[in-house]
């Protein structure tokens, strides 16, 4: 595995295509830090859509594990992904390792980069449910990870409170969300990979949470069946390529007029889709923090959402997954063009898309006091800083 030149060596762990997504300003922002010295490290829990966003943005992966053994539960593979960061670890010897979310693969390396005595970098930190069952096993890993990090930034003002009132003493950077970063740099370059008949308009669909696995998939694809019967618009669902999403929607779809279901897209050209689109149901997280900043309104199909922000602002709902709650909402918007009009203003909640250069800036001049202090506990951002520290 390559070894960085004289510099803090940062190891910039990645296992799924969103992660990848978020993470690619962050490492073009730390490259362009003089003392900075990044390694893209991909755990392979996505393998091939990971590879495809590294391509879509010119980047590569300095280290790469391999695809995740098929078929494997959590336990396995957490164990599998935290023994594959462990051996990254040891291999790279890096001062810090930077993390993103909640995902198996940002627990792991997090976990991994503690028990070898490395300092964690949290990106995305302080988003809380308050339910360690729901986003399963998602709102687990993002506390733990929390709770191993030395340096925590946070996307939002109301997520760096949860971390006051859990840590109540330390630092936190509130930065923006690194997937408005993304979003930015790709909002004009994609195309809609189909095409929606004229006078109809298109409903976007994703859906791929562990937690929506199985019956609440099935829910959620008998309320587009019916949004297809409408007959005045069209719904498009780019599938997850996992069998257990893909396979159950495309059985319960397929057939079904005025449904397009397609493969994984390019990120640019889901963006396009976003434009596109009239009306988002998604359980996706990070298409949340998207749909506002082009205008798209959205259903949450899920129970709750840690991103509360965007259902303040007025741009989404929370919905679940009940087929009748899903359909009464989505057709309510639909026939009140003037409540769809006011769902679609373009609002920012999370950030202007400059998240990236400050988790850069940030992790410079903690590189910088650690130096300085010949090891001491890192110190965090400079309350100089244009974007202040929240202390907490």
């Amino acid at each position: 595995m390559p070894q960085p030149p004289h510099g803090c060596r940062i190891l910039v762990a990645f296992g799924t295509r969103p992660e990848a997504i978020k993470m690619m300003p962050v490492l073009a922002a730390l490259r362009r830090q003089p003392r900075l010295r990044p390694l893209a490290c991909a755990t392979g829990q996505h393998g091939g859509l990971v590879a495809d966003v590294l391509a879509e943005f010119g980047e590569r992966a300095d280290i790469d594990l391999g695809a995740q053994p098929a078929g494997q539960g959590l336990p396995l593979l957490t164990g599998h992904l935290l023994t594959a960061m462990a051996g990254a670890i040891a291999a790279t010897r890096p001062d810090l390792v930077l993390v993103q979310g909640d995902t198996v693969s940002a627990f792991a390396a997090a976990l991994a980069a503690h028990q070898a005595g490395v300092p964690v970098g949290h990106v995305e930190a302080g988003l809380r449910s308050g339910d360690l069952d729901n986003p399963w096993p998602e709102e687990f890993h993002r506390v733990a990870i929390d709770a191993l990090a030395a340096l925590r930034f946070a996307p939002t003002a109301a997520a760096a409170a949860n971390l006051r009132v859990e840590y109540g003493s330390g630092q936190v950077l509130v930065t923006g969300n690194t997937g408005i970063d993304a979003l930015f740099g790709a909002r004009r370059t994609g195309k809609v990979p189909v095409e929606i008949r004229p006078g109809r308009r298109m409903v976007l669909v994703t859906a791929h949470r562990r937690e929506n696995w199985g019956a609440p998939l099935l829910r959620i694809a008998d309320a587009v069946a019916a949004l297809a019967a409408r007959g005045d618009v069209e719904v498009v669902w780019p599938l997850h390529p996992n069998p257990g999403v893909r396979d159950a929607v495309t059985a319960r779809l397929g057939a079904v007029p005025g449904v397009h279901l397609l493969g994984p897209l390019p990120y640019c050209d889901s963006v396009a889709l976003m434009r596109a689109a009239c009306l988002l149901l998604t359980d996706s997280g990070g298409m949340q923090e998207e749909a506002p900043a082009l205008g798209l309104p959205v259903l949450i199909l899920r129970e709750v959402t840690e991103r509360p922000e965007v259902v303040s602002a007025g741009a989404a709902l929370v919905t679940g997954t009940a087929t009748s709650v899903i359909l009464a909402a989505a057709n309510a918007l639909l026939d009140q063009p003037d409540r769809l009009a006011e769902m679609a203003r373009p609002i920012f909640p999370y950030g202007d898309g400059r998240a990236a250069d400050r988790i850069a800036e940030a992790v410079a001049q903690w590189w910088e006091a650690r130096a300085f202090a010949g090891g001491a506990e890192p110190v965090g951002a400079s309350p100089s800083h244009q974007d202040k520290v929240d202390q907490i």
